[in-house]
């Protein structure tokens, strides 16, 4: 289909979707290709570029006093007859018609809009690149088209199937489908959307492909029922399918045919708003559906424009290589009549001549109906596109035009790659609004329409628009949807759940299934001390040192913190132990002060008593340091003071008696020198030595290796223990040994002094308080040893609180017993009489 003007451009479209190859016997010429099964819309494509040149024509600011013509072919389908038709419009080779100035010839073809079909815009811009022709389709999607090294001279006005495919990712993303199954048509347009869709879904879409199948072309019952067996077998709910509408028909007839339901399908711009689909015998398995479409847009006349076609009006002025005209065929096909001559045994057969005269306002309604106009869209941008290249072409300047010398092309000089250097800086605003420019590969500003099958109580379909999907600024896409409109053909009314494993929820990780996609596995709780946050989380996270996993291993709390402390029974218990001890001590020191001039106070040097109780006093106040939160200088006084108080009551154990021995021994012949060896002074000077050596001991531990406050975590996972460590288990060693070796020194004299007349004998009660004394230590070691935290500091405490009242009771309680209970034996006679009566 062929209109004259100044300057030509070409175009490519499927008005018959298949074609019948004669059979080639090489022995006679072949006859011609046959077109068959008319597409209206595909005739109404075709149509739509005749209207967008006829309204350039007549548009006084674009392209002013230039006529532009058109070239129209019909590739049916098929690649060889679309690459045929390229061949013919580059090379200047179809056929002849009258120019406006009245001479033969043939007007430059200066661009091509089509091919529709990506295998078919690959075979003809592999060859039309040669003649660097611009090539602006419409309809073709392969993301390999963006290849500019290829493709130099290829642009498209709808996006590329790597932009289709990260829309489709988008749309999975916001309904949670990470388990899906894709099916593609068996050719560059499936195939490499299979590759792209693969490597994009795993990479930002966090799904998996439940099985990943190729559509056949032409008949193929058995493949197709492989394919659909496939399907029903799988546990993905939601189908993905991106394949022309034939491929789409043969599927649904298997689908109908095995009766599989439940599925929740997602089309391609291929065949999203296919009629051909939406029938009532297929829509309770495709209602519901959601796809990608076109943008939709308006074209303000193209509706007036169809309705004026006539055969007489387009006959004179068109030709096409197989058959009648389009507009004669689509006449044919409308009406159901032939034009004449008919062919034979058409009338007989009771067939109509066609008059030209028919209503296309009743009979044509398919045709006139622009109400959803979306590849027509892409055309009608795809001729305004050239058009406002040639315009900026013309409107150059000489001396500043773009080429060698700054000069400019004219009309009569303009060659098609001049022409695609404006293509490519083309930007404009169509009348509904859309901006229309492409980028380096040649692609337009992406955009897509969400699509959504709606099936009607009373048996009609509808295709709602439920969203929208662009390409932002920052690279990245937005989706736009509105869910409410968004009709599920469910019982539930509501999104299906397509996925291989349901999401771990917060305290678990993903364990992946050995040999299974990423997407099956199974949620394994965190480990203790571990924990995870958020949905389907890949690894669990250790919570920080002083933090440990709650119950339900979602978030991190603090560790409970474990010391001896005054509030837990045993630290009360403890507290309370000790400063009864105290109050004792207290109580003896002031009944001992009260009978200080009596004669069993007196006895045995009584300034060593007071020195005594004093010192079990510290010991038992002692213990309350190893008792609460440690802190440094508790961690430094608590066992400085244990050792010095406990050295101070050795010491004057030991010095007492010794005092006992010496004052035996002076009572012998030849004894009396021995006294004054122990004097008071000399007792008072042999305690200080023995308590300064601990002292100097402590204060050495301290400073080479002070004993602090620790957080033991090892003992218990989920608790923090407050320790205080020795620093330097030698210094601790010679502490105890010290106390160690004047504790058993005690015990040896007192027990060589246990016989003694009894006036001057308190070693019986030395040694008893000593042998306690000893016990209670000798066990201390491996208890403290095999202890865990705070009951280390327990076992410590209760080991000053069992010496101590061992021997406060020892020493302190018979003497008490007859100072409260017996006073009439506390007087010189009745002790000298005791002596006496024993001896």
């Amino acid at each position: 289909m062929h209109k004259p003007g100044d300057v030509v451009l070409g175009g490519l479209f499927e008005v018959h979707y298949t074609s019948v190859f004669p059979e080639l016997s090489f022995t006679s010429e072949p006859n011609q290709l046959t077109c068959q099964r008319f597409v209206t819309a595909g005739f109404r494509h075709a149509m739509t570029m005749a209207f967008a040149i006829d309204e350039i024509n007549k548009n006084s600011h674009l392209l002013p006093n230039v006529t532009l013509g058109y070239s129209l072919y019909d590739n049916c389908g098929t690649v060889v007859i679309g690459f045929s038709a390229a061949l013919l419009l580059a090379s200047g080779q179809e056929e002849q018609f009258l120019l406006q100035e009245k001479c033969l010839g043939t007007p430059p073809v200066l661009g091509i809009v089509g091919d529709s079909m990506s295998t078919s815009s690959i075979a003809t811009s592999d060859v039309i690149g040669l003649f660097n022709l611009p090539i602006v389709s419409y309809f073709a999607t392969c993301s390999c088209l963006s290849d500019r090294r290829r493709f130099p001279t290829f642009f498209r006005t709808i996006p590329s199937d790597a932009f289709q495919v990260r829309a489709m990712i988008k749309i999975l993303k916001r309904f949670g489908w990470t388990w899906v199954g894709l099916l593609v048509s068996d050719d560059d347009y499936g195939l490499h959307v299979a590759r792209t869709f693969q490597s994009d879904l795993a990479q930002f879409g966090g799904g998996c492909l439940a099985y990943s199948e190729i559509l056949p072309w032409g008949e193929d019952p058995a493949e197709v029922k492989r394919i659909v067996e496939i399907m029903k077998k799988s546990t993905a709910r939601v189908v993905i399918v991106f394949a022309p509408e034939i491929h789409m028909i043969q599927l649904m007839e298997e689908v109908v045919r095995e009766n599989v339901t439940g599925l929740q399908w997602m089309a391609s711009e291929a065949w999203s708003a296919a009629a051909v689909l939406q029938t009532p015998r297929l829509m309770p398995y495709l209602s519901g559906t959601l796809g990608i479409a076109i943008r939709r847009g308006e074209i303000p006349g193209l509706r007036d424009f169809l309705s004026r076609i006539r055969p007489d009006i387009h006959i004179s002025s068109s030709s096409n290589n197989y058959g009648h005209s389009m507009v004669m065929q689509f006449w044919e096909y409308t009406f159901q009549c032939r034009f004449a001559p008919p062919p034979a045994g058409w009338m007989e057969a009771g067939g109509e001549l066609c008059t030209g005269q028919e209503d296309l306002e009743s009979g044509a309604a398919e045709l006139l109906d622009v109400s959803d106009l979306r590849p027509e869209y892409n055309i009608y941008k795809a001729v305004y596109a050239l058009a406002y290249a040639l315009d900026d072409l013309l409107q150059c300047k000489p001396g500043r035009g773009p080429f060698s010398g700054h000069s400019c092309a004219t009309l009569q000089t303009s060659e098609p790659c001049q022409l695609m250097h404006y293509l490519e800086k083309v930007n404009f605003t169509t009348s509904f609004g859309d901006q229309v420019s492409f980028d380096e590969n040649g692609d337009a500003l992406p955009i897509y329409d969400v699509m959504n099958w709606l099936w009607l109580p009373d048996g009609r379909t509808k295709v709602q628009n439920v969203g929208l999907v662009k390409k932002l600024a920052s690279k990245d896409e937005e989706l736009t949807l509105d869910d409410d409109k968004i009709f599920w053909n469910f019982g539930s009314k509501q999104s299906p759940l397509s996925v291989c494993s349901e999401s771990c929820p917060p305290g678990t990780r993903m364990a992946r299934r050995k040999g299974q996609p990423l997407c099956c596995f199974d949620c394994v709780p965190c480990s203790e001390g571990k924990i995870s946050n958020d949905t389907d989380s890949v690894e669990c996270t250790s919570c920080p040192e002083d933090f440990w996993s709650n119950a339900q291993r979602d978030h991190c709390v603090l560790k409970k913190a474990e010391f001896l402390s005054y509030h837990e029974p045993l630290g009360i218990c403890l507290t309370t132990t000790s400063l009864l001890g105290t109050f004792i001590c207290a109580v003896v020191l002031g009944i001992f002060t009260y009978h200080r001039s009596t004669p069993i106070v007196r006895a045995n040097n009584s300034e060593l008593s007071f020195l005594l109780l004093v010192s079990l006093k510290l010991c038992f106040l002692c213990s309350l340091l190893f008792i609460g939160r440690p802190r440094l200088w508790t961690c430094q006084l608590r066992h400085a003071a244990f050792g010095i108080s406990f050295v101070l009551c050795v010491s004057c154990i030991l010095v007492k008696t010794m005092v006992v021995l010496a004052v035996f021994k002076a009572s012998k012949p030849g004894g009396g020198t021995s006294l004054k060896w122990f004097g008071v002074v000399q007792q008072r000077g042999t305690v200080m030595v023995l308590t300064s050596i601990q002292a100097t001991i402590c204060t050495a531990w301290i400073v080479s290796a002070s004993p602090a406050p620790h957080k033991n975590t090892q003992y218990h996972n989920d608790k923090i223990v407050y320790e205080c460590v020795v620093g330097s288990t030698v210094g601790f060693a010679v502490l105890l040994g010290y106390i160690g070796l004047l504790a058993v020194l005690s015990f040896l004299l007192a027990f060589l002094a246990r016989n003694l007349p009894d006036n001057f004998n308190e070693a019986k009660l030395i040694t008893f308080s000593m042998l306690i004394f000893c016990a209670v230590w000798v066990a201390f070691v491996p208890a403290y040893v095999n202890s865990p935290g705070k009951y280390a500091d327990a076992v410590e405490v209760f080991a000053i609180l069992a010496s101590s009242f061992g021997i406060l009771l020892a020493l302190f309680g018979p003497k008490c017993y007859i100072i409260l209970l017996r006073p009439e034996r506390n007087t010189k006679k009745a002790i000298m009489g005791c002596s006496i009566t024993k001896t």
